[in-house]
């Protein structure tokens, strides 16, 4: 009735969304803040990969420090987020019609 296959579209669009997953798996993004003091690692797909304390806890109280992770994790979802985004545009664009 379309001129396509739905099952065959519905397969290439997951193998699409898998090789995008690969490629963000592959992408490390970084949070700082305290100005390098706390540094959080995620990659595109927002996993979790590393934290830094760049800094002696006994040079830091408990708010600061809990004030920092937050600012610097929310910076590292920040970045995640946007190059998931942008991934995902794009591979979601080779399904639209071309005019």
């Amino acid at each position: 009735m379309f001129g396509f296959n739905q099952n065959e579209l519905f397969k290439q669009i997951q193998e699409a969304s898998e090789i995008s997953k690969k490629k963000l798996s592959e992408k490390i993004v970084t949070g700082e803040s305290g100005g390098g003091l706390i540094r959080i690692e995620l990659d595109g797909n927002r996993e979790f990969k590393s934290f830094t304390l760049n800094t002696s806890l006994d040079l830091i109280d408990k708010e600061d420090l809990e004030d920092l992770i937050s600012v610097a994790l929310k910076r590292a979802l920040d970045e995640a987020n946007k190059l998931n985004e942008e991934e995902m545009s794009k591979s979601a664009l080779n399904f639209l019609p071309k005019f």
